[in-house]
């Protein structure tokens, strides 16, 4: 290579990278011309962390410029709380929600049947089904009468608390389906009557908009059709839309396991026992960062959850009584008292009715709870019972035994004795004989008076 040669190829390398910089921007929107949409996945129940998974991807769509968000689902139902909070999200949307019900074998019972007529466009394929969306666990609040102890209950046997949230599933459910010129008449009968259909049935119905079997039939029935978004209509464009599929991520899958109502009330008395430990033993660490960890944990999954502060409150004081009758003895009236605020607490921790601590569990911490106070109260009348180890009371306790023949004294009997590896002076009412095992009765100074014990060496 000349030494010529060297600057001119430092030149062209330098004019080819001008021209690429200034071809790129011409050469990205043929590249990103496509549409994109994203799919969600919901599989299984709904909840808080389902919820919050969904609400973060149609954001997150929103944001990445995704023109379309796709919900395949397959769900047995879930809480009703977090059902409307996720239909709040769908309603609000700025893009458009396609709910689709697949693969084939697939649901969306009771809570699904309320999210895929809230959904802008409600699609299903063949062999999956839809409806039984009648609330349950009517009439399970604390405080409300049963259908036998409810005087004023309706014909048909339901209690009035029942029959008004019967009535206000059914008015829900119908605005839903009417938002988006559904049949409206059998949403209501989804509610009243759990009714059920299959996908074809759906459409003939006119509850669903659309059958598709894949994702490419999906996006071919879409393509063209209008919806009515919180901002006005769209029309939508799917032809050769590039779909991508965002999964639940690590996020979803703690929530998932944290937000059941046991597990974080579980992770919350962990968290309250391994503090009190750590406080009690400091420099142990363990229980600290045990105790640290699963108090946070529980704190994050009660922010998802509906929870009743006055329990959480109910909880800690009865858990501080219950410890604290093992270091102030008050005969089992802080314990007695702390075990009811704690049962009480714990019954009425979750707001909603079907996010309850479960009774078997309440009962089983409760069990655990009480064996604590029964053995600090035994371990307390143990050591009431137990003989004095130090001071005067502790001599009184003790045995001696004579090292010689008492002499007679003034008040009695008077000699020496050995009492715990020392040499006291003691006194006697009566004679007493060397090597006699003798009693300790009283304590003067120091001189310790002795009876027979009734045995002799």
């Amino acid at each position: 290579m000349t030494p010529g040669t060297r600057p001119r190829l430092g030149l062209l390398a330098i004019l080819l990278g001008g021209v690429l910089l200034c071809l790129g921007p011409l050469l990205a929107p043929a590249q990103d011309s496509a549409p994109r949409g994203e799919v969600l996945t919901v599989d299984g129940a709904i909840g808080p962390a389902t919820v919050d998974y969904l609400l973060r991807g149609i954001a997150s769509a929103d944001d990445a410029g995704a023109s379309l968000v796709i919900l395949r689902m397959d769900t047995p139902g879930g809480l009703m709380e977090a059902t409307r909070d996720l239909i709040q999200g769908i309603l609000a949307a700025p893009i458009p929600v396609v709910t689709w019900v697949a693969p084939a074998g697939a649901r969306a019972a009771s809570a699904g049947t309320y999210i895929l007529l809230a959904s802008h466009v409600a699609a299903m394929a063949p062999a999956t089904h839809l409806g039984s969306a009648t609330p349950v666990q009517m009439g399970g609040m604390p405080g409300m009468p049963s259908e036998a102890e409810d005087p004023n209950a309706p014909e048909g046997g339901k209690s009035a608390m029942e029959q008004k949230i019967l009535e206000d599933a059914v008015s829900y459910i119908r605005e839903l389906a009417e938002r988006h010129g559904r049949n409206a008449d059998w949403a209501e009968r989804a509610v009243r009557e759990a009714a059920n259909l299959g996908a074809n049935e759906a459409l003939d119905a006119g509850v669903i908009d659309l059958v598709a079997s894949g994702r490419a039939e999906l996006l071919e029935k879409l393509d063209g059709r209008t919806v009515s978004l919180a901002g006005g209509e769209r029309t939508l464009s799917t032809q050769g839309m590039v779909l991508v599929d965002r999964e639940p991520g690590w996020r979803t899958q703690l929530l998932s396991v944290i937000t059941d109502p046991n597990i974080a009330y579980l992770l919350m008395l962990i968290g309250f026992y391994g503090i009190f430990f750590e406080l009690a033993n400091p420099g142990s660490l363990v229980p600290g960062v045990i105790g640290a960890t699963c108090l946070l944990l529980a704190l994050f999954a009660f922010q998802v959850l509906s929870v009743n502060y006055a329990g959480l409150a109910l909880i800690f004081l009865g858990l501080a009584f219950i410890i604290g009758e093992a270091f102030v003895p008050s005969f089992g009236i802080l314990g007695i008292g702390g075990l009811v605020a704690f049962i009480a607490g714990s019954v009425i921790l979750m707001d909603g009715s079907n996010q309850a601590v479960s009774l078997p569990t309440v009962g089983g911490i409760a069990a655990i709870g009480a064996g604590f106070l029964l053995w600090a109260v035994t371990r307390f009348m143990a050591f009431r019972r137990r003989a004095p180890v130090v001071g005067s009371e502790q001599v009184t306790a003790e045995r001696a035994v004579a090292l010689e023949d008492f002499q007679p004294a003034e008040t009695g009997y008077a000699g020496h004795v050995r009492m715990n590896g020392e040499r006291w002076r003691a006194t006697s009412d009566g004679p007493v004989a060397a090597g006699d095992v003798l009693s300790v009765t009283a304590l003067d100074g120091l001189t310790v008076t002795v009876t027979p014990a009734g045995n002799t060496h």
